[in-house]
């Protein structure tokens, strides 16, 4: 069937699917390699200050990432209903979903940002920070918390964007906000052009200063597009199922994302046992990891706007051609990926630290966690399909099972015998399960939606045009 002409501004429903898959990837990746590399010079920077302050960033690390995946959650609530508006051929519905969607998404961070300031001893307490320690955390977290509803403003932002994939320019917005922390870091931090570093405290005040500044640039970015950010849209919207919408898909895939930090929180309280240089080098070299996994991380979120407008649009085998494509590369890099670390674990190690028993337990980690990154990007590609077809929760579901089911039983009842060891092995073990049930969950529900139009296009001589031009029915979720 020849690819119809694209509807309004919904490009990506029509033309290469391959080329769709790297135009809208490679800007991807370049944002996410920004924001990612600010973790790395954060613990570059802070590693300055001594083992201690490495060590309660290494408490800090799971809960952060734990609060921006409820951020990418509400953004891709956003960026699914924006995308299978626009491949619906509504563009009114996309117009008032993208800028309620901004809306939502600062009144989610001010929520948020309010209950993590109220439970920051708690919290970390349960995580078994040491007492020495918690002071140091606590000046990174609070400005962080009162800070986050910036951040959400971010990922409201980008959701629009993404929803109409304009990639190139949510990574502009991406880059921006990571040159800001390149440029602070060692001011705020360690101290620079003489001005008194902060501390590990400097570094959240860079990273403010760095969503500050996206934030701006990103209105402006949405303004230059077909949907702007225009509140006096919403006296027309309809606030329950615009909320509806969105939470439908963003909630679900809210706890999708966050899951993997909170088992990741889980680990580092076990980890904590095994002493605190045990804790550094686990949480220097999951930086390095979370920079590695950067192309599959690229590719979670370009799939979303692809496979969301060609499933708006009735282009099931499209979607399912893009998945394809995508989940082969997952497993060449991913392998690829392994292959490097493992073998030069102890030579990244010694960019954050001279301690040898910090280096060892960096290397350890690699050498044996790296082998199921090939698993762990045909998750969240997976991830990043379900949501983009209303499928969120079915992408929580496997989520929970990879951290619930795999990693922290792994975890926990090989820890007494092989230490350390055993946490790394439950993350490899995770990883390879949960890539292998994502991947197959996948590529059979778009199987069965290809089916079916199938076979209403055999019982319907005039259901391939429908097909071609939009859904044979309206969407409930982008209705106005």
């Amino acid at each position: 069937m020849a690819d119809p002409k694209p509807k309004d501004n919904a490009r990506l429903t029509s033309g290469s699917i391959g080329g769709h898959l790297v135009s809208q990837t490679l800007p991807m990746v370049i944002g996410v390699a920004a924001i990612m590399s600010i973790g790395l010079i954060d613990a570059y920077y802070i590693g300055q200050l001594g083992a201690r302050e490495l060590a309660a960033i290494a408490f800090i690390f799971p809960i952060t990432v734990a609060l921006s995946s409820l951020g990418v959650g509400v953004m891709v609530g956003v960026n699914s209903v924006v995308a299978r508006s626009l491949g619906g051929g509504d563009q009114a519905a996309a117009a008032r979903r993208a800028s309620f969607g901004i809306l939502f998404a600062i009144a989610s961070g001010v929520v948020m940002g309010l209950v993590l300031y109220a439970l920051l001893d708690p919290l970390f307490r349960l995580m078994q920070a040491p007492d020495d320690l918690l002071p140091l955390i606590r000046t990174y977290m609070a400005p962080f918390a009162l800070g986050f509803p910036l951040q959400m403003t971010l990922m409201g932002t980008n959701g629009v964007l993404r929803g109409q994939g304009e990639a190139r320019k949510t990574s502009f917005v991406s880059v921006t906000y990571a040159a800001a922390n390149w440029v602070l870091d060692p001011i705020l931090i360690t101290g620079a052009f003489g001005i008194g570093g902060f501390g590990v405290a400097g570094a959240a005040y860079a990273t403010l200063a760095g969503w500050a500044l996206a934030i701006v640039l990103g209105i402006w970015m949405l303004s230059r597009t077909d949907l702007p950010f225009r509140p006096r849209m919403l006296r027309r919207a309809d606030f329950g199922a615009a909320t509806g919408a969105i939470a439908r898909v963003a909630a679900p895939a809210a706890f999708s994302n966050a899951i993997n930090p909170i088992g990741l929180s889980v680990l580092t309280a076990l980890i904590a046992a095994e002493g605190e240089a045990a804790v550094a080098g686990f949480g220097a070299a999951g930086r390095l990891q979370s920079f590695a996994v950067v192309p599959l991380l690229g590719l979670s979120g370009s799939i979303g706007a692809i496979v969301g407008q060609n499933w708006g649009a009735g282009r099931a085998d499209r979607a399912r051609r893009a998945v394809k494509f995508a989940g082969l590369f997952c497993l060449a890099y991913g392998l690829l990926l392994a292959a490097v670390l493992f073998a030069a674990g102890e030579w990244f190690a010694a960019f954050f630290t001279e301690d040898a028993t910090v280096i060892r337990e960096f290397s350890l980690y690699l050498s044996i966690a790296a082998w199921g990154y090939a698993g762990y990007g045909l998750l969240i590609v997976g991830n990043g399909a379900l949501n983009a077809i209303d499928r969120a929760g079915a992408a929580l579901a496997q989520s929970f099972a990879r951290v619930f089911l795999f990693m922290l039983p792994v975890a926990w009842l090989m820890r007494g015998t092989w230490g350390s060891q055993a946490i790394y092995v439950g993350e490899l073990v995770a990883n390879v399960v949960g890539g292998a049930i994502a991947a197959w969950l996948v590529w059979h529900m778009l199987h069965r939606k290809q089916r079916a139009d199938g076979e209403a296009a055999t019982a319907d001589p005039d259901a391939e045009a429908k097909i071609a031009t939009g859904p044979i029915k309206p969407d409930p979720s982008i209705a106005s």
